[in-house]
């Protein structure tokens, strides 16, 4: 499989082209002939232009590349090596909802040939990928698993927004339904990745691993959170506080602020999820998702605080909210927890503005039934900055006094204006 790939008598093909698998499927387009598969045909076209609809690439990462733009299964039948990068969300009780990977799944399950692989990226709980996906290819196939074609795991690592931990630049982890399967996937990815490659003995282990990773950063995150909590009733800024604690060479150096996305704030569910059915409740995982998930509310009903100790009616407020994806400088808006400030503030019956330069209007319509504000005025009676943008970083407290009413109260959840505001209220986690 691995010399028929080089010598391209053997495709490639990455089904889902969001923030994972699009830079993954250009990658391997520079060395091999590659399949790029979406089930959206409006984004099957601006890459077929040499766009991102993500906006995390540019047009440059196109040249040069032997990829067939697609959403046609006819042309998926080509493939021979399937790797899978669609979403694996939660629903609204915070359960894994697979609707997206099964249905990739018995996309692949329709074209599956004896002999194929398919390497799934995307982020599951420990077996899914042997105990639900292996089944929907062996009935949509009619093949065997492990006798008619391979399967193997391999736990996506792309940090949208970054620069510097791209696909090339970080180790992966690579695994395989036997001892066979592993060295040809290990590889077939060994062609793209340059930091080098981790083979996990098993596909769950490799699972689990994805799992931790980003629940490890939620639980830290969660205890900053706590902390800012408490010492905001002490009236002791926890930014000064991390500063002073981080002065010794062991400390782990986290900070408060909101936790959503399609990772850190879904991937623990997935390990919760399993653990239940073990009869297992994760307490310090759960408590640290509370905790988390929380922080949008707290924020909102802080800043409603402020409003009224200023004097000021709730009702007849007005508060500007900057940013509103889920993190700095990209324009996905998953699981933003922006939306639960917008909420709260909104249960107060505040009037509220959002601005952001990099999230679509239509896409928060259609995902929080807000859109954000064309032309935001002045006299807010609070600006939170929710998200630390690079286009923020240099607004100076001229700026802030500028769109701020008498007694206007600054909001900063980052602490990106720290010692530089001495004239306003200021607040931040």
């Amino acid at each position: 499989m691995f010399e028929e790939i080089q010598k391209k008598e053997a495709k490639i093909a990455l089904i889902g082209l969001g923030y994972v698998g699009l830079p993954i499927a250009l990658a391997f387009a520079k060395k091999v002939s590659v399949i790029g598969f979406d089930i959206n045909e409006s984004r099957i076209e601006m890459m077929q232009n040499g766009k991102d609809p993500s906006k995390e690439l540019e047009a440059a990462d196109f040249e040069n590349c032997d990829i067939e733009f697609t959403t046609s299964r006819d042309v998926l039948k080509e493939a021979r090596f399937f790797i899978v990068a669609v979403p694996t969300p939660i629903d609204e009780h915070k359960l894994p909802d697979l609707t997206p990977l099964i249905a990739a799944s018995t996309t692949i399950g329709k074209v599956l040939k004896k002999g194929d692989y398919v390497v799934y990226e995307s982020t599951v709980y420990p077996g899914c990928t042997e105990e639900d996906c292996v089944p929907i290819l062996e009935r949509e196939s009619g093949l065997k698993f492990n006798v008619d074609f391979k399967v193997g795991y391999s736990p996506e690592r792309i940090n949208p927004g970054d620069a510097n931990h791209t696909l090339t630049k970080v180790v992966k982890i690579v695994a395989g339904c036997d001892d066979a399967a592993l060295e040809t996937i290990a590889n077939v990815y060994g062609m793209v990745v340059e930091a080098g490659l981790h083979k996990a003995p098993t596909i769950k282990v490799a699972e689990a691993a994805k799992c931790i990773e980003n629940t490890q950063r939620d639980v830290n995150i969660a205890l900053m959170n706590e902390l800012s909590i408490i010492f905001n009733k002490m009236d002791i800024n926890t930014y000064d506080v991390l500063e002073a604690a981080g002065s010794k060479w062991n400390f782990l150096k986290f900070s408060p602020g909101l936790v959503g996305g399609h990772c850190i704030g879904v991937d623990p569910y997935y390990l919760t999820y399993k653990a239940e059915g073990y009869g297992y409740h994760a307490q310090v995982i759960n408590s640290g998702r509370y905790v988390n998930d929380s922080m949008g509310f707290y924020i909102a009903k802080q800043t409603v605080k402020m409003i009224i100790a200023s004097g000021k009616h709730v009702s007849e407020s007005k508060v500007l909210i900057m940013g509103a994806t889920f993190k700095e400088d990209v324009s996905d808006i998953r699981n933003s927890k922006v939306a639960d400030i917008v909420r709260e503030l909104k249960s107060f019956a505040v009037t509220v503005d959002i601005v952001d330069p990099h999230a679509s209007s239509e896409e928060l319509k259609e995902e929080y039934s807000f859109g954000l504000t064309e032309n935001p005025g002045d006299a807010y009676d609070a600006v939170i900055v929710a998200v630390n943008h690079k286009d923020y970083k240099n607004k100076g407290e001229d700026y802030f006094k500028s769109i701020l009413s008498e007694k206007g109260i600054l909001v900063d959840i980052k602490g990106i204006y720290k010692d530089q505001i001495t004239d306003l209220q200021y607040w931040s986690l």
